[in-house]
């Protein structure tokens, strides 16, 4: 099991905060990104980090977005489409979106909105 799965989503959570804050967006885009992912509502994804919730049971509470599977490329040096654990799929997705809203991707971009 790797060590992530048991961390507290909380412990990671300002490192996600300082990455997009200092490429000046903003904790409200980085709370969308994390509601579009898992489902949460504000209330509740507040209510893991005060838990200290990890990892596992953050994303067995979570209801992956169905789109989720839109994202692709490359996290930490590893294709996200080659990764074969499902909970660590989720938290790449997670650290894949928290990548793109640094780098100032538009949000329906990262939010993979079909444009019609």
């Amino acid at each position: 099991m790797h060590k992530i799965f048991s961390m507290p989503f909380s412990d990671v959570y300002p490192h996600y905060v300082r990455k997009v804050e200092k490429k000046g967006r903003t904790v409200s885009e980085l709370h969308d990104v994390i509601k579009w992912l898992t489902g949460f509502s504000e209330k509740s994804l507040l209510q893991h980090i005060k838990n200290h919730t990890n990892f596992t049971d953050f994303f067995k509470a979570a209801t992956l977005n169905p789109n989720a599977s839109l994202i692709t490329g490359t996290i930490c040096g590893v294709k996200i489409q080659e990764i074969e654990d499902p909970l660590m799929l989720k938290i790449r997705y997670l650290d894949k979106l928290v990548d793109e809203l640094a780098k100032g991707r538009p949000m329906e971009k990262i939010l993979r909105v079909e444009v019609k």
